[in-house]
Order: C-alpha cells, then structure tokens, then sequence
C-alpha cells in the first residue's frame, strides 16, 4: 500500500492546508460581498471562483496527508497549480476593458481591445491546457519526466505573456488617452486609473514570482530539493497568491467594473465626453 511519503516525497505538515482553507474561503465569500455591493459584471466573480478553487485544492492537500490517493493526489495538484490562471485572466480582461472603455483607436495593434483580450485569453488558455495536462501525469511513475516538461513549457509560456502584458500595462499607465470611466462616485477619473493600475501592477508582480517559483520547482524535478522543501510552496505559492487576493479586497478592484446599468459620477459617464474618440496613439 503506498504512502503519504511515497506520493510527496517528504512527510507534509498538518495544519497549515487547513489553515489555508479557512482563509481561502474567507477570501472568496468577502470578494462575493464586494461583488455584490458593487453590482460588478459577472466576470469579476472570477476573483472569489479562483478563492474557492484554492480552498478545495487545501482540502484535497489536507485529506491526502491522512488518507491518500492517486486521484485525490491528482486533484490536489490540479486545484493547486492551476487557478493562478484566472487570475491572470481577471487582469488580462481588466485591461482590455480599461482599453475599451477609453475609446481610442490606436495605430498599434496590439493596443486594441479585442486584441489585449484575445490574445491574453488565448495564451491563458493554452498555458492552462499544459499545466493540466502536465500535473495529471506527474502523478504517475512512468510519465512523470514527460509530465514534468509540459508542465515547465505551460508555466514558461505564461511568464512569457505575463512580461508582455507588463509592458502594455506600463504604456496604458503613461498615456493620459487611457482613461477609467467606470469607478466608485468618491474618486475621479485620474485617481480611479492610478488605482486600476496600481492594482494590476502588484498582481501582475506577485503572479510571476508564483509562477518562477512553480517554473524552478518543476525544473528541479519531482521529488528535488525544492520540491521536498514545503516551506517553499507555502512562501512562494500560497503566501504570493493570498497577496494578490489582498490588493484586490483592499483596493476594491470588483468596483471599477459595474453593470452597464448601475449609475456612474455624471462627469465620467462617458469618455466621450472628455477625449476625442477620434484620437490615434
């Protein structure tokens, strides 16, 4: 019969995985509430999804220290690995969004919308498409080599497209054409971009620390010093993601992105009304 220490490698420790379920939960019922007050678009439920996901994948953690599994082991890396994901999703779409709403047709394609959306979504999806793929055979012998470089080519695929929406937020960031026409009525509109910014920049940071560490963890092999150092996941892993979650809830990122029906400031309702939609960058 196999044990904890056959799957790990290591003898995990107990109480830290229920530990994170509880904050993860936490998390996820407090951005529903925010979501809530704030009427947000249903794709900003995004946010208290991915918490979820990261408090079963803590269950999965927690019930395999005592009774493990393939499948449960199996699920746990799954639930573990690949939320992060929509989290880069949530901002890829928060950007496009910022992009659509400025109504500025730039020259530059890959400051369009749609192309921002599109081809962050895509990449999104193709890095999650490996790293799925990639954790399920991990946790079998005979494919857990081949498993392990799917898994390193999904996480470099996404530190790759993490780097280049950095650089488009930076430019978003710097030209005063971009503008958040949608926000809370105590803040204007310079002040909401600064803080729609603000935000995404910290993610975006905390988000490609994760993913280094996942990408060296796996590029050491399962079962490698890294590996076998717990610490590690609980610093690099589960610390920098519940960060992220914390920038969000503290700068109430869920709203800037309201229904179109719920009432905006009169003087930022329209961009329109400020820039001339006809304006080229």
């Amino acid at each position: 019969m196999s044990t904890v220490v056959d799957y790990f490698t290591y003898t995990p420790v107990q109480g830290a995985p229920e530990a994170a379920t509880v904050v993860f939960a936490a998390v996820s019922g407090f951005l529903v509430f925010q979501a809530v007050r704030a009427r947000s678009v249903r794709w900003a439920y995004i946010l208290p999804v991915t918490a979820a996901a990261e408090a079963i994948g803590y269950i999965f953690r927690a019930v395999c220290i005592k009774h493990i599994s393939l499948g449960l082991f199996i699920c746990m890396n799954l639930f573990l690995l690949l939320p992060p994901n929509a989290m880069a999703l949530f901002n890829y779409k928060s950007i496009g969004d910022v992009a659509r709403q400025s109504g500025i047709t730039p020259r530059r394609f890959w400051l369009r919308p749609r192309f921002i959306t599109l081809f962050f979504w895509s990449s999104d999806v193709l890095s999650f498409a490996l790293q799925s793929a990639g954790a399920s055979m991990t946790a079998h012998a005979s494919t857990v080599t081949t498993g392990r470089w799917i898994c390193l080519v999904g996480l470099a695929i996404q530190l790759v497209f993490l780097a280049l929406f950095f650089a488009i937020v930076i430019v978003i960031k710097r030209n005063p054409l971009y503008t958040v026409s949608k926000h809370p009525a105590k803040m204007d509109g310079a002040q909401a971009k600064s803080r729609l910014m603000l935000i995404i920049i910290l993610t975006t940071v905390l988000l490609y620390v994760r993913s280094v560490y996942r990408l060296i963890e796996f590029a050491d092999g399962y079962g490698g010093r890294i590996y076998r150092a717990e610490w590690a996941l609980y610093v690099f892993d589960t610390l920098m993601i519940l960060f992220m979650f914390v920038v969000y809830i503290a700068l109430n990122v869920v709203a800037f992105f309201p229904r179109k029906h719920v009432d905006m400031p009169d003087e930022y309702a329209l961009v329109e009304s400020r820039i001339d939609p006809r304006s080229r960058i």
